[in-house]
């Protein structure tokens, strides 16, 4: 079977249950913003070691990452069923990651930073940004069929971008090198300033 078809050449795609839609749809976009974290989630992990401490957990995230497109790419009055797995412990699988990772470096996460530090880390920092990016997509999807887009999904994608700013962070700690501080978190300025 041939890759191509040629049923996309005027602007539409096919979706799951067999509808087709446009290319730049909300559905669509969204998907796309998480195709190109998970391709760049990809590079990623080919320039860590086989048998780095994350390869593990990123290619159980990419692995979620299909089967939550699989399940946004299926409109909400489909008739046809989904029987891939939904990551549903998703965001828990993150946050006790993020706090497993915490607990090894010595400073908290007060600050903005400037993404770099070294080629791990500014990776890690393009995978956050793009995970953000499908968030938003998602909230717009999340408009037009709400039914489309449960919960586990949008806690999940949140959390993401969280833990690759940690990933990141871990990353440089674990090399040695500074991090190039903007300035600290709203809510630490104003914890601040309370205190003076």
């Amino acid at each position: 079977m041939k890759i191509y078809t040629r049923k996309g050449d005027h602007g539409q795609t096919g979706v799951f249950g067999g509808k087709r839609e446009s290319k730049d749809s909300a559905r669509i976009e969204c998907n796309g913003a998480i195709d190109e974290a998970n391709s760049t989630l990809g590079l990623l992990r080919s320039k860590l070691e086989p048998s780095h401490d994350w390869q593990a957990n990123l290619h159980k995230i990419q692995k979620d990452l299909m089967d939550m497109m699989s399940h946004l790419a299926r409109p909400s009055d489909s008739s046809k069923v989904n029987t891939n797995p939904k990551p549903v412990d998703g965001a828990s699988f993150c946050e006790a990651w993020i706090d497993q990772l915490e607990g090894e470096m010595t400073e908290p996460s007060d600050y903005f930073l400037l993404p770099g530090g070294n080629e791990i880390s500014a990776l890690c920092h393009v995978v956050r940004t793009q995970i953000r990016r499908a968030e938003r997509r998602l909230v717009t999807l999340s408009k037009e069929d709400p039914a489309c887009v449960e919960e586990y999904i949008a806690s999940y994608i949140n959390r993401l971008s969280d833990l690759f700013f940690t990933l990141s962070r871990a990353e440089m700690a674990s090399k040695g090198i500074e991090e190039e501080r903007w300035q600290l978190f709203l809510y630490k300025r104003k914890r601040k300033e309370e205190q003076v």
